[in-house]
């Protein structure tokens, strides 16, 4: 039985599938279904939800169309937890194989720049990174996965410390493989399925930090995000807080689906390691 298949078996995995899948949907139609800028102006501000057909979740202070800026949201915020979730993958497996296979002086000098990036928190890391730089969707990518690639990182070396002395390692150095050919061919992808589900987590900690630095104003000004949205909203919050609700309740589902698939992909490689 495939990983995929068990993911699909088990609750959490579905569940999590299920809200990912609304979430994805959403933001992916967003240009189609709302094709101008969900930035502009469309009507009079505040318009309570469920009171004009044409605006079903209202307007926000401006007078913008709030279920287009969730629409258009929902994308943002999957894109910068995806691509902050990817390169912290890259960077933690490449630096955690070459101290777990090199050994030595190098695992040492990498541990301790590893060690230098767990000692910073990660969102303060991430704070700084964009306060000092300036905030775009790119630098905000790069903060969140400076703060991130240490725990893969450490993850992936004692992976690669147990496999690198097994037989089909010593038959690869025995033939004359380059060792960075047996260390990336040989045993990384054999040490990445426990790595891999740090991804869930990840995925999930980097878009709730990009809401946090959203919500802070350190967001890109050019972007719909959910936390800025629940940043726009806490002004009103006492005569229009759907203006925060809203927005808010998606971040949490869409944090809640990743937490459920990381847990059904957690089980899944459970049972294919029992299984062998």
């Amino acid at each position: 039985m495939t990983v995929l298949s068990q993911v699909f078996r088990s609750r959490e995995g579905l569940v999590g599938l299920a809200i990912l899948f609304v979430v994805a949907a959403s933001g992916l139609s967003a240009p189609f279904v709302f094709p101008n800028d969900p930035l502009s102006i469309v009507a009079a501000p505040l318009i309570p939800p469920f009171t004009d057909r044409a605006l079903p979740f209202g307007t926000d202070t401006l007078g913008r169309d709030v279920l287009a800026c969730l629409f258009h949201a929902a994308r943002s915020s999957l894109l910068v937890g995806l691509c902050a979730a990817a390169a912290a993958l890259l960077i933690g497996t490449v630096m955690g194989t070459l101290a777990g296979f090199a050994g030595g002086i190098i695992d040492e000098a990498l541990m301790r720049i590893t060690d230098a990036f767990q000692i910073v928190p990660s969102f303060l890391l991430a704070l700084a990174f964009v306060s000092t730089i300036g905030p775009s969707l790119p630098i905000v990518v790069i903060a969140i996965a400076l703060g991130a690639w240490a725990d893969p990182a450490r993850l992936t070396r004692a992976q690669v410390l147990s496999i690198r002395e097994r037989d089909y390692v010593a038959s690869a150095r025995t033939i004359g493989m380059h060792p960075m050919e047996i260390a990336f061919r040989q045993i990384l992808p054999n040490a990445l399925p426990p790595v891999m589900a740090l991804a869930a987590i990840i995925v999930a900690a980097a878009i709730l930090t990009e809401a946090a630095l959203s919500f802070l104003g350190l967001g890109d000004p050019n972007i719909v995000t959910w936390g800025g949205m629940i940043a726009e909203g806490r002004n009103v919050l006492r005569s229009a807080a759907y203006l925060s609700i809203i927005p808010g309740m998606a971040l949490l589902a869409t944090v809640l689906g990743v937490y459920l698939l990381g847990e059904g992909i957690n089980k899944a490689f459970a049972g294919q390691g029992a299984v062998r």
